[in-house]
C-alpha cells in the first residue's frame, strides 16, 4: 500500500498505477475516443483489485497465465484487466483478436492459459479454446457485473522482478509467431515516477495487444498525461481529435502516417498542439517522414526503431538531427548498444556497409518462452540480439533500416534492398503505399516485383510508374513486375505481410 504522495513504491507496473489512485484518484486517466467514455485512476485501480481477487477465486495461482483476448474497442476494460492480472500476480498473454480461430489455438496450446478473458463478439472463440485444454474461467466483459461483489480494496501477489509479467506473441510477420517472455524487471523503459500532472493527453491507436500498444497504457501516467486512445483509426476523426484536444505528444504507425499526410486537410489543419510525434512498429518512407516534420516544425517527429524482443530499447532521433539524417531511425538510448554484421561471419561492418543489425541491452535480456532453439539461434552467448533486419551506420553512428534480411533480393548477383525502391516508388505523386518483393526468375535467380495502391481518384499506369522508376534507379533496381491492388496484406501492427506478397508473385 502506498504510504506517501511523493514518489511509487515499488518496480511493478501496477505500483505506479496505485500511486496514481492515491494522488489523483478523480483525474481521467484513460480516455476511449469512440464511445466517448473515460477511466479515472481511482477507478481503475479499484476495478483491478476486484478482477485480480475474481481470478484467484477462480483458481488462478502466482505465474499462471491469463490469456487476454479481448477488442480494442473494450480499451478501458482491457486496461483494467492488464492491471489485475498482474495485481493476481498471473502472467499476462494477450492474443490478437484478427487471428483466425486455429492460429489462436495454437498460440494458447503453447501458452497453457488457467482463464480467458475476453468480449461477447470473441465468446464463442474463447469457449472453443476452453473445451480443448484445461481452462478453469472464461470471463467475458458483459459478465463484469460479478466483479461488484469482490473486495475493491488494495491486492497484491507477491511477485519479484525476475517473476514473468507478460507473454508476447509476436507479429509473424514472416511465420509462426513465438512467444516473447516478458520480466517485470524489463517490461518497462520508463520507470515508476511522481509525473507533474499537466491535463493533456497522449493520442495512440495502436492495437493494444502488440507491444506498441501495451506500451502506451502506463507510459502516459509516468509522464503526467491521460492516455487518448482510437480503437479504429479514421484519419477525418484523428484531425478532430488533434485540432480540439491538442494532445502533447501521439504515436502513429506508418500507415497512420501515410493517411494523414495523403489527406486533403493536411495542409489546413491545426497541428501546433503536439511537441511530439512518435512513428513506430514499421519502416516509414522518408517523404513522409519529411512531411509530417514539414508541417510540424515546432514538434519532434521521428521514426523509431524497436522490437519486442529488444526489450524496453529504442532507437531515436534527436530533433535537432532530423533534418541532416533523412532516412535514419536515429542513434540507440544508452545503455542500449548496436552493432551492424556480416550474417554470415559475425564481423562487423564498416560504415554505410549493409547488414544485419544487433542489440543488446546489458542485464535485461528477454528470451522465448519454451524455445531454446530460437533462444540459441536469435541471441548469441554474450547478449547480442539478432535482429533479423538488415542496416547500417553513417560514420557518426546514426542507424539507418535497409529492411529484413528476407526482403534483399538478389538479382543476378545484385543485392537489392527493397525500402530503397519502395522510396521511389512513394514519391510518385498518385502512389499511395507500395510494397517491393523478390519474385523467382528462372535465369536471375530473382526480379524486382513491386504491388502498388493508388491513391483515390489517380489513374496510374504500369508504364508511367516503370518509367518514372527508370529515372531514378540503377537499371538493376528497378522492378520488372507491377502489380496494382486495392490494399497491402497487413498484420495487426500495421506491417505488411510481406511473406504473403511473395506467395502472390509466385502464383502470378
Amino acid at each position: 500500500m502506498q504510504t506517501s504522495p511523493e514518489a511509487p513504491e515499488g518496480h511493478l507496473l501496477v505500483d505506479q498505477l496505485r500511486f496514481m489512485a492515491l494522488t489523483g484518484a478523480d483525474r481521467i486517466a484513460y480516455a476511449d475516443l469512440d464511445a466517448g467514455t473515460s477511466i479515472t485512476f481511482g477507478e481503475w485501480d479499484r476495478q483491478s483489485n476486484q478482477l485480480a481477487r475474481w481470478l484467484v477465486d477462480h483458481g488462478v495461482e502466482k505465474q499462471d497465465r491469463v490469456a487476454l483476448y479481448m477488442d480494442s474497442d473494450h480499451c478501458l476494460q482491457w486496461i483494467v484487466a492488464y492491471a489485475g492480472i498482474h495485481k493476481a500476480g498471473a502472467v499476462m498473454v494477450p492474443v490478437n483478436t484478427r487471428l483466425s480461430i486455429d492460429e489462436v489455438l495454437t498460440i494458447l496450446r503453447h501458452a497453457e492459459p488457467t482463464v480467458v478473458i475476453t468480449n461477447d463478439r470473441l465468446l464463442e472463440h474463447a469457449r472453443t479454446v476452453a473445451t480443448s485444454m484445461p481452462i478453469k474461467g472464461v470471463l467475458a466483459t458483459s459478465e463484469w457485473s460479478d466483479l461488484d461483489g469482490h473486495d475493491a480494496s488494495h491486492v497484491q501477489v507477491p511477485v519479484d522482478a525476475d517473476d514473468i509479467a507478460d507473454i508476447m506473441y509476436t507479429s509473424g510477420t514472416t511465420g509462426l509467431p513465438k512467444g516473447v517472455l516478458v520480466r517485470h524487471r524489463n517490461v518497462a523503459m520508463i520507470p515508476n515516477t511522481a509525473p507533474t500532472w499537466t491535463n493533456v493527453g497522449w493520442l495512440h491507436g495502436a492495437p493494444l495487444f502488440t507491444f506498441a500498444g501495451m506500451s502506451f497504457i502506463y507510459n502516459p501516467m509516468k509522464m503526467g498525461l491521460s492516455g487518448l486512445y482510437m480503437p479504429k483509426f479514421d484519419v477525418d476523426r484523428w484531425f478532430d481529435v488533434v485540432e480540439r484536444d491538442k494532445p502533447m505528444m501521439i504515436f502513429l504507425v506508418p500507415a497512420m502516417a501515410e493517411l494523414i499526410t495523403a489527406s486533403p486537410r493536411f495542409d489546413g489543419a491545426d497541428l501546433s498542439g503536439p511537441i511530439a510525434v512518435s512513428i513506430g512498429s514499421a519502416p516509414l518512407a522518408p517523404a513522409t517522414l519529411k512531411k509530417l516534420q514539414d508541417r510540424m516544425p515546432h514538434a519532434s517527429v521521428i521514426n523509431s526503431y524497436g522490437l519486442t524482443e529488444a526489450g524496453p530499447a529504442f532507437i531515436t532521433m534527436p530533433k535537432e538531427e532530423a533534418d541532416k539524417r533523412i532516412g535514419s531511425v536515429g542513434k540507440p538510448n544508452p545503455p542500449m548498444e548496436v552493432r551492424v554484421v556480416d550474417p554470415d561471419t559475425d564481423e562487423d561492418r564498416p560504415a554505410l556497409e549493409v547488414g544485419e543489425l544487433l542489440v543488446r541491452l546489458p542485464g535485461k535480456r528477454r528470451e522465448y518462452y519454451k524455445d531454446d532453439g530460437a533462444n540459441a539461434s536469435t541471441w548469441t552467448d554474450d547478449g547480442w540480439l539478432r535482429t533479423g533486419d538488415l542496416a547500417y551506420l553513417d560514420a557518426d553512428g546514426f542507424v539507418y533500416i535497409s529492411g529484413r534480411i528476407k526482403d534483399m533480393i538478389i538479382r543476378g548477383g545484385n543485392n537489392i534492398y527493397a525500402t530503397d525502391v519502395e522510396a521511389v516508388i512513394l514519391e510518385h505523386a498518385d502512389v499511395q503505399e507500395a510494397a517491393v518483393v523478390g519474385v523467382p526468375h528462372r535465369v536471375l535467380g530473382e526480379d524486382v516485383g513491386a504491388f502498388v495502391v493508388c491513391k483515390p481518384g489517380a489513374s496510374l499506369s504500369s508504364d508511367e510508374l516503370l518509367a518514372f522508376c527508370a529515372e531514378k534507379l540503377a537499371d538493376y533496381k528497378r522492378p520488372r513486375k507491377l502489380w496494382f491492388v486495392e490494399e497491402l496484406p497487413r498484420n495487426a501492427t500495421g506491417k505488411v505481410m510481406k511473406h504473403k506478397l511473395r506467395e502472390q508473385a509466385t502464383q502470378k
